[in-house]
């Protein structure tokens, strides 16, 4: 996450135990640690105001100020401001998700950062074949954290942080609720607004036209309905020619309805073709934007196999200097960049994973 330049914790170590636990079966433990700013959420929050302790939830308040947002000290609500600077942070950060196909897959009040960094990774998965319901987490049976309701989840735990901080948004309760309510309003423009800018982006758009957002979902829709790969797409994307359809083979061949695409292809060729779009310096900016490689759930197994069965982490340090820079060529590892072998869709992950 930290090398698609999307806010993380970071990781430090990887610490091995012969010792034996009980997931989902039994295997040998081991823990991560990670590194981050704060590891302080919503719930955390949440805690306080559930039991009433008012004295300890303004402490905690008046702490993340002080040392994560110090420029909202002297505003003149500034438990108002804070609820603003998360919301805006985390409607940006979903939207990097699903600007690169990412499910976090247990996205409670409690695995929300108040920095607005992604946190908590458990069942997490990048979308392969396009699949807007993808479930990343197999015991998320009722699909409450779907890659297409990520959006409206980060809006519900935000309204769980903002009812945390009822109490200090206002001495009157009618007037607090207001706040936090017009706060609240401001999450999906300002998530619209991020998304927005994303997949112009990642389609090699520098200016806004009224079509776009037709144009995103055109080709989204096709994704779907083919089943196309997220991430490979996008990446293929970049080399679209404005002058020579020829040169689009690789990508027309992707979908399965060709004709379809053509359809596509020609509004986009317009659209590119209103601001002039050179397809040379496009390819450029679209490749420092839509990345090569992702973590791919079957990596991180044969990486895991690997480390447990052989002691042998080389695949680790592998991955580790790919991952590093996604959206780099990193010649003599294609095979990282292609589709998953077929096995790889036996692979699921809970929250025990």
């Amino acid at each position: 996450m930290h090398g698609l330049g999307i806010p993380t914790t970071r990781a430090l170590c990887i610490t091995g135990s012969d010792e034996e636990i009980y997931r989902e079966q039994i295997e040998t433990g081991a823990m991560l640690t990670r590194l981050a700013p704060s590891h302080i959420r919503f719930g955390s929050f949440e805690v306080f105001y559930y039991r009433n302790q008012f004295e300890q939830l303004q402490q905690l308040a008046d702490f993340v100020i002080r040392q994560h947002y110090p420029e909202l000290a002297d505003c003149d609500n500034p438990y108002a401001e804070l609820l603003a600077a998360v919301i805006e942070r985390t409607a940006a950060l979903i939207a990097q998700w699903q600007g690169v196909g990412f499910c976090h897959g247990v996205m409670n009040s409690d695995n929300m950062s108040i920095l607005g960094i992604t946190i908590d990774y458990g069942p997490f998965g990048f979308m392969q074949a396009f699949d807007p319901g993808y479930i990343c987490n197999h015991s998320d049976h009722r699909g409450r954290y779907a890659y297409d309701k990520q959006p409206e989840i980060g809006l519900f735990n935000l309204s769980c942080l903002a009812q945390a901080l009822l109490p200090l948004l206002h001495e009157d309760v009618d007037e607090a609720v207001e706040i936090a309510k017009q706060s609240l309003q401001q999450y999906k423009s300002r998530y619209v607004h991020h998304y927005a800018n994303i997949m112009r982006k990642k389609l090699g758009l520098q200016q806004i036209h009224d079509t776009d957002q037709a144009l995103v979902t055109g080709l989204l829709n096709l994704m779907a309905r083919d089943k196309l790969d997220f991430s490979i797409l996008f990446r293929n994307l970049c080399t679209f020619s404005c002058e020579n359809d020829a040169a689009n083979t690789t990508i027309r061949d992707l979908f399965i309805n060709r004709e379809a695409f053509d359809a596509w292809a020609q509004e986009y060729r317009q659209r590119l073709q209103l601001e002039n779009s050179a397809d040379s310096e496009r390819a450029i900016a679209m490749k420092r934007t839509n990345p090569k490689f992702i973590l791919r759930n079957y990596m991180a197994e044969l990486a895991i196999r690997k480390a447990e069965d052989d002691r042998d982490y080389s695949e680790i340090d592998k991955l580790l200097t790919i991952l590093h820079s996604p959206f780099d060529e990193h010649n003599g590892h294609a095979a990282y960049a292609g589709l998953p072998p077929d096995w790889a869709g036996q692979i699921s992950v809970s929250c025990s994973s």
